[in-house]
């Protein structure tokens, strides 16, 4: 079976070169070690030294030499928007509260689809819309970067 042991970065590597892809969500793009199978019918071992954040548009090399693009796959979401910059950080700051992951997209904030938060969130003043797009959580300050991944 191929093994995967390195990522490529986006934007570091030539995705016309890819010879599959595959398709994850935010939980199945935190590892390590897993057999995967890409959309082509490519299996191999993705075998990386540690446990890694993998992002769309990173690509994944095979002892081969082949490179397997990594795709952020769609899920429920909850885009959340204010009337400015501080009711926005108002906001991060009540998600933070609550240990809920969040991706910062431009002037709005991403979650998880939930309607608990959702109905917080209306009542603090967001406007909240539903969305189907890939999730990419911030790592937290606790959280282990890989320096050699090239998201600095």
């Amino acid at each position: 079976m191929r093994r995967a042991f390195e990522i490529r970065p986006a934007g570091a590597w030539n995705e016309a070169s890819a010879i599959d892809s595959i398709a994850l969500d935010a939980h199945e793009r935190h590892r390590r070690r897993i057999v995967l199978t890409g959309e082509r019918g490519t299996q191999f071992l993705l075998d990386l030294p540690q446990a890694a954040a993998l992002r769309d548009g990173d690509g994944l090399l095979l002892d081969d030499g082949g490179i397997v693009r990594v795709a952020g796959r769609p899920e429920p979401l909850l885009e959340i928007r204010a009337a400015s910059s501080d009711d926005l950080a108002r906001l991060a700051w009540h998600i933070g509260n609550r240990h809920i992951e969040v991706q910062i997209a431009g002037d709005a904030l991403r979650i998880r689809h939930d309607h608990v938060i959702e109905d917080m969130l209306r009542g603090l003043g967001a406007r909240v819309t539903p969305i189907e797009a890939p999730f990419t959580p911030e790592g937290g300050a606790y959280a282990h970067h890989n320096d050699d991944h090239g998201h600095d």
